[in-house]
């Protein structure tokens, strides 16, 4: 290998005059490629026990999105355990990371070169370099002097880009604490936001702005964005990072019981209070309350938030004494909260006092080139579910991924390839790398065309509702036993429509939540937490 000084002397003026990381990372591939002959590279940061790749060369595109925890993988843990440039055996026993990813290789990897160098960085690993070559023994005759040279040009090129990142940050929020800079621990209970796209970016730029703010946020955007991510995101980003994030589901919040649930209550204050109970806004004292569904709040406790809000201060029920809290609040919902203030079931003074900083969320149709990313991400996180040594997409899966318009957006897409995933490991044997097809995905709802327009509540508000042909009742039955049939196929389409959320479907169908609820469990209807196709 020779380390010719004009592409050191080119890759350092890149280095400097790069715009952005990802500019640094592409010229460091770059100048590895030129240097070292290989199939694929890849440049991987360190995040707590967890391995994020930044960019690689020669494998699949969803390799970006993939995360691997190092105790799962035996040549990552051997790479880093030996703190040295590492070459493994070409009939190394020890399963490749990176089996089935590499780039116009069908199956398994045939016998082949691997290399890893651990990047330190002052005394300290920041990162892992690896290479791949199709030629065994590719590697052999490198000088262990040059490869340390190229550890240590990949460490600083790391380390620029990561400081880079951390000043960004602390320029933005700089009352934070520097070991909130950074929350590994996070990607690996899922907080991390996965996406490079431009309005992914524009998001995350939007988060970085409102979060070292005290302002209320509300999220928006469609069922499965990933609202609840978002809210997390901004609590972990802001000064309340080490105060509690207390999340509440508005809608399912018993009408009767909403008071009691988010300022608390005192022991009888009413039947069933048999102690002294504290409400959300209570345990998020100093911290975060996120509000989710916020739309499906009733009109009756919108009122009672509103004060809350403004004055930062609660009453317990059954307590006379006033509490003063400090909470932040951050809500989010799927409805268009200008058009509920408009209709009349959404309090205008409130919505104001919530949106003081509004925050879209793309749909995931509108993600160019996300995802792959998040398949791989939800590939990784199945493969280590279902213990699989290798879990990879055939070709044309992200094709047929990407010309699906996905309503239910991250939260489908995650869904649609865990199924697929076990679909597939179905028909491997154990230690064979699995590979999902096309037919493993199912049917996806863009395929099936039905001749419904507007939706459910539309049709409702509109007399529709009772027209359509699926509420035809069979009068054979009796009267009692029809209008039964007739009250069980309604409740039971709504809910479909709306997912299970009772309030939403007490307001469609204009009925008191309680006794909705009460006429259902007597029809034999129940809502359980599971989705099925």
């Amino acid at each position: 290998m020779d380390l010719d000084s004009n592409i050191l002397l080119e890759f350092a003026k890149a280095q400097v005059m790069s715009l952005d990381n990802q500019d640094r990372f592409e010229c460091l591939l770059q100048t590895l490629a030129a240097t070292i002959p290989c199939d694929a590279i890849a440049l991987l940061a360190l995040e707590r026990d967890v391995l994020k790749p930044l960019a690689i060369k020669g494998l699949t595109s969803d390799t970006l999105g993939r995360r691997f925890i190092i105790n799962d993988n035996p040549r990552f843990k051997a790479i880093i355990a030996a703190k040295a440039p590492m070459r493994f055996e070409a009939d190394c026993p020890l399963p490749d990371p990176y089996d089935g990813l590499v780039a116009n290789v069908q199956g398994d990897l045939p016998i082949h070169a691997c290399m890893g160098l651990p990047l330190y960085f002052a005394g300290q690993l920041i990162g892992v370099l690896t290479f791949d070559s199709l030629k065994p023994q590719a590697f052999s005759h490198l000088p262990q002097t040059s490869l340390d040279a190229l550890a240590a040009i990949a460490a600083a090129t790391l380390k620029i880009a990561l400081t880079l990142d951390e000043l960004e940050y602390k320029n933005a929020q700089s009352h934070l604490l520097v070991a909130e800079l950074n929350k590994e621990s996070l990607v690996r209970d899922g907080f991390e936001m996965i996406g490079q796209s431009q309005e992914m970016a524009k998001l995350k730029q939007e988060l970085t702005i409102v979060a070292a703010s005290p302002f209320s946020v509300l999220i928006q955007g469609e069922t499965g964005v990933g609202k609840e991510l978002v809210a997390k995101s901004l609590h972990m980003q802001s000064a309340r990072a080490n105060h509690p994030l207390v999340y509440v589901n508005c809608a399912a919040l018993p009408e009767n019981l909403i008071e009691s649930e988010l300022f608390g209550h005192k022991k009888g204050a009413f039947t069933g209070a048999d102690k002294d109970r504290a409400g959300k806004f209570a345990l998020a004292d100093g911290g975060t309350l996120f509000l989710d569904e916020i739309g499906e709040l009733p009109l009756a406790a919108q009122s009672k938030l509103l004060r809350a809000l403004q004055s930062n201060e609660i009453q317990p029920v059954g307590q006379d004494k006033i509490q003063h809290v400090d909470v932040r609040v951050i809500a989010a919902t799927n409805r268009d909260l200008i058009q509920e203030v408009e209709k009349g079931v959404f309090r205008s003074d409130l919505y104001h006092r919530l949106s003081v900083y509004p925050i879209k969320v793309p749909a995931l149709k509108n993600r160019i080139g996300d995802i792959e990313l998040l398949t791989g991400y939800f590939l990784e996180l199945s493969r280590r579910k279902l213990g699989l040594q290798q879990l990879k997409l055939a070709v044309g899966v992200i094709e047929h991924l990407n010309s699906y318009d996905w309503p239910g957006n991250v939260r489908e897409l995650e869904h649609v390839i865990s199924r697929a995933a076990l679909k597939a490991a179905a028909q491997y044997q154990q230690g064979e790398i699995v590979q999902i097809e096309t037919l493993h995905l199912g049917l996806l709802n863009s395929e099936i065309k039905t001749e419904q327009t507007g939706s459910i509540k539309e049709r409702a508000e509109t007399g529709e509702l009772q027209k359509d042909s699926q509420f035809n009742p069979d009068l054979t039955l009796g009267l009692k036993a029809a209008t039964e049939d007739f009250q069980r196929q309604a409740i039971v389409t709504v809910l479909n429509e709306y997912q299970g959320n009772w309030s939403a479907a007490a307001r469609v169908l204009k009925a008191d939540r309680a006794n909705l609820t009460r006429l259902a469990k007597r029809l034999g209807i129940s809502v359980t937490k599971q989705v099925t196709r």
